[in-house]
C-alpha cells in the first residue's frame, strides 16, 4: 500500500497529465506470475513494457507505467491508478502458461467484452506479433479480470507467448526488438496521434525586443557562452529563443541554467 499511496499523491500533485496510454507490466514483487526453468513472467513483461513505452514516447505518445521496477500493486490498485491518470487506453502485458510444458504456444489478447475499439487494438497487436513468428490465438473475452473490468478506459491484456513454451521463449529472446516494434505498430495503427496530440516543441525565451539588432546582440552574447538559439519574430517583437529541449523537463533545466547566468527567461512552446 505504501507504493500505491505515493503514486496517488503524485497524481493529486498534478505530475501526470494528458496520458494517452497506460502500460501495465503484470505481476511484480512477491508475485512472479508464471515460472518456468528459472524464468519469471514478471521479469519478461517488465522488460517488454519499458521497451514498448520508450518506443511510444519516441513516437510522441504520453505514456504512464503502473510499475517500472520489481514492485507489487494489486490488480485493483493498478486499475485505480489507471483511472486516476485520466489515460485514454490501458494495455497490460503478461505471458501465458499452459497446463503442461510445451503443450501450447502463441500470442493471445484478452478483453473485458468485445467492442470495436478494444477488438481493433487487440487484433492489430496480434496480427503484427503473428508476423514476427507467433501463432495467433485470437482475441478472447474474459470478464473476470480486474484490470480489464475495473479500468474506465478501453483495456486489453496481451499474452505475449507462453512462458512454458520453448518455441515462444526462443522467439521472445531472439526477436525481442522485433516484438517491441510489432506491438508499437499495432498500437500506432489503432491509436493514431491526433494533430492536438503531436508533442509540443519547447524553447526558452531570453528576451523580447522591438528592434532586430538588439535581439541579434542578445543572441550573440548567449552563443559566446555556448548556447544555441534563434530569433523568432512575431509582430511587433523579436524574441530570442534558446535551445530545442526534447520535453518540458529539459526546458526547465535549461531555464534554470540561464537564470543562474543572470538572464530573465520564459518557456515557450510551439
Amino acid at each position: 500500500m505504501g507504493v500505491f499511496s505515493t503514486e496517488i499523491k503524485h497524481f493529486l500533485g498534478g505530475i501526470f497529465m494528458d496520458v494517452d496510454i497506460i502500460l501495465d507490466a503484470g505481476h511484480g514483487g512477491f508475485d512472479n506470475g508464471a515460472s518456468y526453468m528459472g524464468r519469471a513472467e514478471k521479469d519478461d513483461v517488465l522488460r517488454l513494457t519499458l521497451a514498448v513505452g520508450a518506443k511510444l514516447k519516441e513516437a510522441g505518445y504520453h505514456v504512464y507505467y503502473t510499475r517500472t521496477t520489481d514492485i507489487y500493486n494489486s490488480p485493483t490498485e493498478k486499475a485505480a491508478l489507471a483511472n486516476l491518470s485520466g489515460g485514454k487506453y490501458f494495455i497490460s502485458f503478461h505471458r501465458n502458461s499452459g497446463m503442461e510444458d510445451n503443450l501450447y504456444n502463441g500470442v493471445q489478447t484478452l478483453v473485458y467484452q468485445h467492442d470495436p475499439t478494444v477488438d481493433t487494438l487487440a487484433e492489430n497487436i496480434n496480427r503484427h506479433l503473428e508476423q514476427v513468428g507467433f501463432k495467433n490465438l485470437g482475441v478472447e473475452e474474459v470478464p473476470g479480470l480486474i484490470v480489464l473490468r475495473k479500468t474506465e478506459m478501453p483495456a486489453v491484456l496481451v499474452e505475449t507467448g507462453f512462458l512454458n513454451s520453448d518455441i515462444d521463449n526462443q522467439l521472445f529472446d531472439e526477436k525481442f526488438d522485433a516484438i517491441v516494434d510489432a506491438i508499437v505498430a499495432g498500437i500506432e495503427e489503432s491509436i493514431p496521434l491526433s494533430a492536438q496530440e503531436i508533442p509540443e516543441q519547447y524553447y526558452v525565451q531570453t528576451g523580447l525586443f522591438k528592434y532586430d539588432v538588439n535581439a541579434a546582440y542578445q543572441l550573440e552574447r548567449l552563443q559566446i557562452l555556448g548556447f544555441d538559439g534563434t530569433i523568432h519574430y512575431e509582430e511587433p517583437y523579436y524574441g530570442v529563443w534558446i535551445g530545442k529541449p526534447k520535453n518540458l523537463d529539459e526546458a526547465v533545466l535549461l531555464q534554470d541554467e540561464l537564470r543562474q547566468k543572470g538572464y530573465s527567461t520564459l518557456i515557450v512552446s510551439v
